[in-house]
């Protein structure tokens, strides 16, 4: 999937939303337990009722590694199912991978040709020849984290090198040397706020991943004010605000409602500032 493509999903529905497919079998529905596969029956049940309000899924790999084999095989089905049925729909396995050469094209190997998802999240700890294995496939996206809005990441992320710079600023910079907008991406938290600026001094044309929204405390109107670009330039994710919305039989229709919330506060968001970025 391409840029543009990304961009026209966006202005067609009047949303940037993501859902992250984050299924732990302690919280979804007891009823779904029952089946043989709750975890692929819990997914299509929210992604058929979310999917008009999103342009972009996440699954989270480990909710499906911690359930082995047939967790993945869960993560598969979810994957194709998404694939057939919304084929405009945006996938991002959330994998969170980073090692050296080798060990990094057998894991690009597995989410984009075995797999076949879009894009993939890559730590960059480990440098260039960790992330380039990724970079190898036309029309896949890399998302490499930057900024994170976990606690732990004022351990690392903030550190400051030569000229001040913090080392999420050097991530972002050095990092555009291996790949452009049209093929990378940048995780940055909810709940930085006003470093959106900044991270926009930076890389002012990519593509923001976005979590924390929701049930981390992120406010959605900061992402857009200081994050948006003349492109949108934001899939602001929301996992368990969406899918735990509720756990009796009608849960998809109340993630729907959330999904929907969601879409209109975005569709407000777009209107306010797409046009003051442009």
């Amino acid at each position: 999937m391409t840029k543009q493509d990304i961009i026209e999903q966006i202005l067609k529905k009047q949303s940037f939303l993501c859902v992250g497919l984050d299924p732990d079998l302690t919280k979804i529905p007891e009823h779904l337990l029952e089946k043989e596969d709750p975890i692929y029956i819990f997914n299509k049940e929210i992604i058929d009722h979310t999917a008009p309000y999103c342009v972009a899924y996440k699954p989270n790999l480990a909710f499906y590694e911690s359930q082995g084999l047939q967790g993945w095989l869960a993560f598969e089905k979810t994957v194709a199912y998404i694939r057939q049925r919304y084929p405009d729909q945006f996938i991002i396995a959330d994998a969170k991978r980073g090692d050296i050469g080798n060990t990094s094209e057998m894991y690009a190997r597995t989410f984009f040709d075995a797999a076949k998802v879009d894009a993939v999240t890559v730590a960059p700890y480990m440098g260039e020849d960790s992330v380039k294995p990724f970079l190898g496939y036309s029309g896949k996206w890399v998302i490499l984290l930057a900024l994170t809005s976990n606690k732990g990441s004022m351990d690392f992320q903030f550190t400051e090198g030569e000229n001040n710079e913090r080392l999420f600023e050097k991530v972002l910079r050095v990092s555009q040397q291996w790949a452009d907008d049209d093929r990378m991406m940048y995780v940055v938290g909810a709940t930085q706020g006003r470093m959106f600026e900044d991270i926009r001094k930076i890389a002012p044309k990519h593509f923001l991943l976005v979590p924390g929204v929701g049930a981390q405390g992120g406010s959605l109107e900061e992402v857009c004010r200081y994050g948006m670009n003349n492109q949108c330039g934001l899939l602001v994710n929301s996992s368990r605000g969406i899918i735990y919305a509720d756990s009796t039989e009608q849960f998809g229709e109340a993630a729907r409602e959330e999904a929907k919330k969601l879409q209109t506060e975005m569709a407000k968001m777009l209107k306010l500032y797409l046009n003051k970025t442009q």
